[in-house]
């Protein structure tokens, strides 16, 4: 105890600490192939565990520490869906890895807010190098990296894709006003409320909210201003139709600011062909020759939050085709390229575009670097405050190494080719959409609102098991006419998934079919 009586913790009583957490940590990744994937909760039943007070007093000795040990291994891990088991095949997965941990340990320990360049030179710096080392391992263009002569571009660390898309549309606004304004005599007074948002209807939710806290729209249905474009047979952005609804706005006096392309949806990892984008968006800018809309070109970014990370496997960067033609992009790291959550890489090809939309300069946070042109990343993103997170993608990147990652991720392709295989073999299964990497989705053969509520029934039975844990998606319209829409999604990524616990998933859905 300090002299003013605060408890803090001895420096010398750490180790004892630490070593007590890593023994409780050892035991649970032990036990986590045996545990029930999901818990056997009902809303309310923590919190009735729980006092409903905070403690007056310290509790400082070893038995009060070992009780407050006692209360998580009783209280917290059987209240938790775990989502590094083995039997985890729901949403997209939350890798974690021992590295990475250790890594998130040094960065608390550390106590670093990297605000600025000023406030922990090393926190800016490895996130620089962290930034082109990951543009490197998937294969971006040398415009995103800031390592390259004549580049202009960058990237930086974001919480999660949610805030990335978020930060490329209000950088998408400002540089249109700011073009705009360069361009002509006066900016229009409504010019905001002109400015429109395009995506697919198999986007992620985060476009639409992005929307929303960026002001062009009121709420979730609000579509004055965002335009959901069609998908094809495959869940992939249908091209022909967002040139029509570009041209359709710019003659109803709106301005397109923003499209948001997919690689890898939500429900079934579709990729929108970005090449094809961008080519509707510079066919639109060349046929206006008139007015506000001829001037601003819509800003392109691409969310890739799942399947950016099997990119580091080169047969597979043909899903960046036309990368070199977007504003922005990005992917999570924390998804599938084991670096704990939260740690979202975005890059733009212009940091400019970015720093002129969002930087704020007070004078207490002037100082000499910052005048003399050094990166400051709180300009890159809405937060001031920044974590020391680029410490974990740099231990992981030297434990695995390149290799070791392409291993980790061929092996849940592996997994889900095997899994595809034991379901083609059942007649009573079919695949609904053609598998892009590690998600298979599947369901019982048949058609219409009878057929989706047997699907259902089957998700419910499987989950019911606790073995394992799935969930499930709905097929648009047009990829599935004559409906029976509702389908299962085997997502294979967790790091301590083998061979036999995807074909003990195997038999527990025969049985249960």
């Amino acid at each position: 105890m300090s002299d003013a009586g605060v408890p803090h913790l001895a420096p010398e009583a750490f180790p004892d600490r630490a070593r007590d957490v890593a023994d409780l940590l050892t035991r649970y990744w032990k036990s986590l192939e045996s545990r029930p994937v999901t818990p056997d909760m009902k809303p309310g039943d923590l919190l009735r565990g729980l006092p409903e007070s905070p403690p007056e007093t310290p509790s400082t000795d070893d038995d009060s520490w070992s009780g407050l040990l006692g209360d998580v291994e009783r209280l917290i891990l059987p209240a938790l869906t775990h989502w590094q088991s083995p039997n985890f095949f729901a949403y997209f997965p939350a890798n974690a890895s021992a590295p990475a941990m250790f890594a998130e340990l040094l960065s608390a320990g550390l106590g670093v807010q990297g605000m600025l360049w000023a406030t922990s030179p090393a926190c800016t710096e490895l996130e620089i190098r962290m930034m082109d080392w990951l543009a490197e391992a998937i294969g971006l263009p040398d415009r995103f990296r800031f390592d390259r002569p004549g580049s202009v571009g960058g990237g930086v660390i974001q919480g999660t894709a949610s805030e990335s898309t978020l930060t490329a549309l209000v950088a998408a606004r400002a540089r249109i006003i700011r073009t705009l304004a360069e361009h002509s005599t006066s900016v229009p007074d409504d010019l905001e409320s002109r400015l429109t948002v395009y995506t697919s209807t198999q986007a992620h939710s985060s476009v639409i909210k992005a929307a929303i806290v960026a002001g062009f729209a009121r709420h979730a249905d609000d579509r004055r201003r965002i335009r959901l474009i069609e998908t094809d047979e495959h869940c992939r952005l249908r091209t022909d139709r967002l040139r029509e609804a570009m041209l359709a706005d710019i003659q109803a006096g709106l301005i397109p600011a923003f499209v948001s392309a997919t690689m890898g949806t939500t429900a079934t990892t579709a990729i929108d062909p970005i090449a094809e984008i961008a080519d509707a968006i510079k066919t639109v800018t060349e046929i206006t020759s008139t007015g506000a809309a001829s001037i601003a070109n819509p800003w392109l970014h691409v969310d890739a939050a799942f399947a950016g990370a099997a990119c580091v496997c080169p047969e597979f960067r043909h899903l960046l085709h036309g990368i070199d033609r977007v504003d922005s992009l990005c992917f999570n790291p924390h998804k599938w390229l084991l670096t704990n959550f939260d740690y979202d890489a975005f890059w733009v090809a212009d940091r400019r575009a970015l720093t002129d939309a969002l930087s704020i300069s007070p004078e207490y946070l002037r100082n000499a670097a910052s005048d003399a042109g050094t990166i400051e990343f709180r300009d890159w993103h809405v937060p001031l405050g920044r974590r020391f997170r680029s410490l974990k993608l740099w231990f992981v990147m030297r434990h695995y190494g390149l290799e070791g990652l392409r291993q980790h991720i061929r092996e849940h392709i592996r997994l889900a080719n095997l899994f595809e295989s034991l379901l083609r073999a059942d007649n009573r299964f079919e695949i609904v959409q053609e598998r892009t990497l590690n998600l298979v989705c599947f369901r019982l053969r048949g058609e219409g609102a009878e057929s989706d509520a047997a699907n259902k029934r089957l998700l419910d039975a499987i989950n019911a098991t606790r073995r394992i844990f799935l969930t499930h998606a709905v097929l648009p319209k047009e990829a599935r006419p004559a409906g029976g829409r509702l389908f299962l999604r085997m997502c294979i990524a967790s790091p301590t998934t083998r061979e036999s616990h995807v074909n003990d998933a195997w038999n527990l859905i025969q049985s249960l079919a």
